[in-house]
């Protein structure tokens, strides 16, 4: 990111004031396969009474593309770092995947008028009304 973005835009994510938080209040504690990097509070308790976690996200401030055992991580389900050998991934996590919501890849449902509108009829289906 620029120094010109992280002044002015916000939205990008890493603002200066991200910057200077994060210098003054933050310790580095590992990153991930996409670049992110992940912060904990090194002095005191946030307030939920633990330290605070966050991430700064490499490109674009998009909360799908952080990994799920990050994720786990972040919002306090774990406290093993997904770095460490303490970690050990489920049989059941999947290789993560962001939101491909808008793309061309998005998910479309049978039915859906964006993926042929043709839907398989079943005995549940509507019935219109009918006066009698």
């Amino acid at each position: 990111m620029g120094v010109f973005s992280e002044i002015f835009c916000w939205w990008g994510g890493n603002t200066w004031g991200t910057r200077w938080l994060t210098f003054r209040k933050g310790q580095f504690v590992g990153s991930d396969e996409l670049g992110n990097r992940y912060f904990v509070q090194n002095k005191g308790n946030g307030p939920l009474g633990t330290p605070r976690r966050w991430v700064i996200y490499r490109n674009q401030a998009e909360a799908s593309l952080v990994p799920p055992e990050w994720f786990s991580w972040l919002h306090h389900t774990t406290d093993d770092l997904p770095n460490q050998e303490v970690f050990r991934a489920q049989s059941w996590h999947k290789p993560h995947v962001p939101n491909m919501t808008g793309t061309p890849h998005a998910y479309r449902p049978p039915g859906s008028i964006l993926a042929g509108g043709k839907r398989a009829a079943s005995a549940s289906d509507y019935g219109a009304w009918k006066p009698d």
